[in-house]
């Protein structure tokens, strides 16, 4: 009957929360959301058949009730009134079960008759489920789609039941479709003007990328209750409502968790304007998504800030009846960016519980169920408590994150009630309990010879040990006691000349036994070393050799005929040819007045402006640090260390230091020998190596050789540099049986500061850096100095004995990025520009530098986080993420190194769509071989080779597929031309124009094709390559190219 014409009572179009509901059940038809379980608890007499009765003359009260959708062969979907219907009512009976049986049914029977949705093409789009548990006590469950009602509609409907199952008469309801009416005939050029100007300049959208699980699927909620009265008494005493203090506190966290001031989230509005007559009393969906922005400025002061959120609010509340649809058009984001993927909504209990019906049946509880498309809606509501609860999908979300954040949630409200006087800065976030676990995580302080300078261990190591090798280098040896004496005679020379406490004497030599004599020789005369580089370019050089003030410069003849060093004024020495004059000199202990906390040695990094910067660490930081070297991985006499690295890089300081002080082997590669894999291999065998270093970069080269298996003798491998990529790690412990060290740190903090012992089984999903290692503190800050809370991204800030004094003749720059420690007077921290996250475990995950950190199409995007996504894909050994172009024609491309010389680039996409918002997935994907290095073995970004973008101009269709596509595309989104390559979004296309060309595309194509084809295939090219292989999966018609599905 319902299907004849006669049956339908009337036609109209559909409001704006009704489409966009519409889009999201065609999307994700089986996953549940938008349909409300309202859960009633009754209690006393019932007369079942009466009361299905009152339910069948509801739905002949109410149109809205008796209304399905249809969305196909028309420009926009429509909502058609049916005259009659037949209530889906059902009946169970659980008497014979216990209590806990019957609660343990109630739950299971909740989550199936949540799954099992509605067909939004047949009405009623609502069902009941009446089930008796005692004689006078049942379980009414009624399930509805929120296409047709909202919260408030959802109580008139219970009101009206329980007055027609009292036989009482009602006054005359005005239908949903007078609201639509009304609807469309607001000045919409009115509410275009206030949505542009509200949310002009906004180009950020508020993300909430706290975690990523991996496998975990499904939907949960957790909430909190507090007390109402004090929050009521707050807003009454500062004239503001307690929406607006939920509002302004939920800015404040997502300004926290993303890290920008211009936040937008979601809220609801009632919709129930008092413009039309009778409104209160309408049944429908008259609740409309909206919206809100908040400018999150820390120096703000509360409640003025407050004040001035609500004034929006009731500015904003005039065109609540706006499409959220037109709004993100009206807005300055890109097509197909959502505004906000949150949700703040003040819910109001849909059912009176002090109904009853002559003291015969009561509504003992109400609970209701229901999930939105957003990864995360919170929902706050008031009766004797204020309750606020997080509904979130697990695939964003991790159950402890959501706890935290309901733990800032109360730490944020109760401080601001207690001091309103503060500037929004000053609020605290985090909970007590997450300040203690921070405080802890920091506590690294132990005992360690803090007097001691650097090369006194060794003097003591040669009392034990003078007669083992302690430094081998290709055919040539000598003993601890050798390499002492060399190194006494050249301190009392050097001594001679005036070297003394932090006096600076250069250094550049090749590896060689002069190297290693050269640099004990200058600390045990007092002095620093500078370690240069005999390989870097002449003016790199002089420019050190200048800025360092250098008067005296030990190298080597072969040297200095390759190089000019005008730029040092007095002393070369020549270690080969001037020997004969030092060996004239004491091999005895010299002394000298050096401290611990003197000049060591100054490494020069790379400088932003172009020019070298130099490093001044001191003895203190470098004992500490391979103190805790020791004590963590514990040389022997037995072990060997291979020494490759640079001495212009950090990394050769615990390479020569470490096993010299605990009387191990000292292994030199050959010059140069560092960038070639089989003579390491070959060393590390002939050598049995035990130990050695490697930047990821260069680890990845040396997998790649299948000789690495006989390196038998290797028990530790020490990365770091760069981040270490988990497939590289994967890789390191299918190919050798050692330990693998991931460890972080720049060089204006002793070398490293955090450590990671390195897991066959991985449980995360990057490697992380890990801990803080001895009498180090690690600080993730915000761009205001402020604690970040778990899992939120902060600069690291690293503080402790490890901190180099600054940047030699740089006062200002060591100002700049030795700040004062915000928490405890006197002290410093160390700026590092590099962002990472606590886990919830306390290890930490290094997400890459700031500058890596990029802004594309209105998106602030980490490369890093791409990169760690891309390295988990079971092929890619690693990669690398750059934001290329300009202005609107920037895009993303991902160099990669591979274990296919053939990489499935459709596949690697179909992966990264299943990790990444569209927005992260690279556009273009380039395979290498190795990727450049520079001369320390680290990664070299500038050098990667550049290409040049997939074209953008007009590519026609190239088949039947194509141009049919392009025809519909076309139509609807009125564009001339349109070419395979052209992005859906990025050309005009929003959610309702999707519905429209899928039902197209369905017709013509004759295929079921789920909506949610067109948003993970945004061209013509892509989406013809999915809807072929839909049609290959079934047998073709021999006259026809494609087949129904079903």
């Amino acid at each position: 009957m319902m299907n004849k014409p006669n049956n339908i009572e009337n036609i109209y179009p559909l409001s704006p929360m009704q489409q966009g509901i519409l889009f999201h059940a065609l999307v994700t038809p089986e996953a549940g959301i938008y349909i409300p379980q309202i859960c009633l608890t009754l209690e006393g007499y019932l007369n079942q058949l009466q009361f299905k009765q009152a339910w069948e003359k509801v739905l002949i009260r109410h149109p809205v009730l008796r209304t399905a959708f249809n969305w196909e062969k028309r420009d926009k979907p429509f909502q058609i009134v049916y005259q009659k219907v037949t209530l889906p009512w059902f009946e169970q009976d659980w008497r014979d079960y216990s209590s806990d049986e019957q609660k343990h049914l109630l739950q299971n029977f909740l989550e199936q008759d949540r799954q099992q949705s509605f067909d939004l093409k047949k009405p009623p789009l609502i069902r009941l489920n009446l089930i008796q548990i005692s004689e006078e006590k049942y379980y009414l469950i009624w399930t509805q789609h929120h296409i047709i009602l909202d919260g408030w509609s959802s109580g008139l409907v219970i009101k009206d039941v329980f007055a027609l199952y009292q036989n009482q008469t009602l006054s005359h309801s005005q239908p949903y479709s007078e609201y639509i009416a009304w609807l469309n005939k607001q000045n919409q050029s009115e509410a275009q003007q206030f949505w542009q100007n509200k949310l002009k300049g906004f180009t950020t959208p508020t993300q909430l990328r706290i975690d990523r699980p991996s496998n975990t699927i499904g939907l949960d909620e957790q909430q909190i209750s507090l007390p109402l009265t004090p929050f009521q008494t707050f807003t009454k005493q500062h004239q503001l409502t307690l929406n607006t203090l939920i509002q302004g506190t939920f800015a404040i966290l997502l300004s926290h968790y993303s890290g920008n001031e211009d936040i937008v989230f979601g809220t609801t509005s009632a919709g129930r304007s008092s413009a039309l007559m009778g409104i209160e009393s309408m049944v429908g969906l008259f609740i409309n998504t909206l919206p809100v922005r908040v400018e999150t400025s820390h120096g703000e002061s509360l409640i003025p800030w407050l004040q001035n959120i609500q004034t929006q609010q009731a500015e904003a509340f005039c065109y609540e009846y706006s499409s959220l649809l037109d709004i993100q058009q009206w807005s300055d984001l890109r097509a197909g960016i959502s505004l906000f993927d949150s949700i703040l909504v003040f819910e109001n209990y849909p059912v009176d519980t002090s109904l009853t019906l002559q003291n015969q049946l009561m509504i003992s509880e109400v609970n209701s169920v229901e999930w939105t498309s957003f990864p995360m809606t919170v929902l706050v509501s008031t009766g004797t408590e204020l309750t606020i609860k997080i509904k979130y999908q697990c695939t964003h979300f991790y159950s402890d994150t959501i706890t935290r954040i309901l733990g800032h949630f109360q730490t944020l409200l109760e401080g601001i009630i207690i001091n309103p006087e503060q500037r929004l800065a000053e609020l605290p976030i985090l909970t007590l309990n997450e300040q203690q676990l921070l405080k802890e995580w920091n506590n690294t302080e132990v005992d360690y010879p803090k007097n001691q300078c650097l090369h006194q261990k060794f003097e003591q190591q040669v009392k034990k040990t003078p007669n083992a090798i302690a430094v081998i280098f290709e055919n040539q040896q000598l003993t601890y006691l050798e390499l002492n004496h060399k190194a006494n005679q050249l301190a009392h020379y050097l001594q001679n000349l005036g070297v003394k406490p932090d006096v600076l004497v250069g250094i550049c030599l090749e590896r060689s036994l002069e190297m290693i004599i050269g640099i004990l020789g200058i600390l045990k005369a007092g002095g620093a070393y500078v370690p240069i580089d005999p390989t870097y370019p002449i003016d790199r050089q002089s420019f050190m050799l200048k800025d360092a003030q250098i008067s005296i410069l030990l190298t080597h003849s072969d040297v200095v005929e390759m190089q000019n060093f005008a730029s040092v004024p007095n002393q070369i020495i020549c270690l080969d040819q001037d020997w004969e004059i030092i060996s004239q000199y004491s091999n005895l202990n010299p002394l000298s007045n050096v401290k611990s906390e003197d000049e060591v040695y100054i490494i020069y990094t790379s400088g932003s402006t172009g020019k070298p910067k130099g490093v001044i660490n001191t003895h203190q930081g470098l004992i500490n640090r391979l103190v805790w070297m020791q004590e963590t991985y514990q040389l022997s006499a037995t072990d060997k260390i291979l020494q490759k690295t640079s001495i212009s890089f950090d990394v050769s300081v615990w390479e020569i230091f470490w096993p010299l002080r605990e009387g191990s082997c000292l292994i030199l590669a050959k010059p140069d020998g560092q960038k070639d894999r089989s003579y390491l291999i070959q060393l590390i065998i002939d050598q049995q190596i035990t130990t050695l270093h490697f930047v990821p970069s260069m680890l990845q080269i040396f997998l790649d050789d299948s000789k690495i298996k006989d390196c038998q003798s290797l028990k530790r491998v020490i990365c770091s540099g760069e981040a270490l990529p988990i497939e590289l790690q994967n890789r390191f412990f299918e190919s050798l049986d050692a330990e693998l060290h991931n460890l972080y740190g720049p060089t204006e903090a002793a070398i490293d500061v955090t450590y990671w012992s390195c897991q066959r089984e991985q449980k995360y999903l990057s490697v992380p850096i890990g801990r803080p290692i001895a009498n180090t503190q690690i600080y993730l800050l915000d761009k205001n100095a402020k604690l970040v809370s778990i899992g939120v991204t902060g600069e690291i800030h690293i503080g402790g004995d490890g901190l180099a004094r600054g940047y030699y003749n740089r006062p200002d720059l060591t100002a700049e990025k030795f700040i004062p420690h915000p928490f405890e007077a006197g002290k410093r921290l160390y700026k590092t520009g590099d962002l990472a996250r606590y886990l919830s475990d306390g290890k930490i995950e290094y997400l890459g530098r700031i500058d890596y950190q990029v802004k594309m199409r209105g998106f602030r995007i980490e490369l890093g986080e791409i990169e760690a996504v891309l390295s988990e894909y079971p092929t890619v050994k690693d990669a690398i993420v750059l934001m290329l172009g300009e202005g609107e024609n920037q895009y993303l491309v991902a160099y990669l190194l591979t274990d296919e010389k053939t990489l499935s680039v459709a596949d690697l996409r179909n992966y990264l769509q299943e990790k990444l918002p569209y927005y992260m997935i690279p556009t273009d994907f380039v395979i290498l071989e190795q990727f450049p290095l520079n001369l320390n073995g680290k990664l070299e970004r500038k050098a990667l080779p550049t290409i040049n973008q997939i074209s953008k101009n007009y590519i026609t269709p190239r088949n039947y597929t194509e141009e049919k596509i392009a025809e519909i595309w076309q139509e609807v989104l009125k564009i001339d031309k349109i070419g395979v390559y052209d992005n859906f979004f990025e050309i005009g296309g929003n959610s309702l124009l999707a519905i429209r060309i899928n039902s197209r595309l369905c017709q013509t194509f004759k295929l079921e094709l789920p909506l949610r084809t067109l948003f993970e295939k945004t061209t013509i090219a892509s989406l013809a390559e999915r809807i072929e292989v839909m049609h290959m999966t079934f047998n073709q018609l021999s006259n026809n190219p494609y087949r129904t599905i079903g």
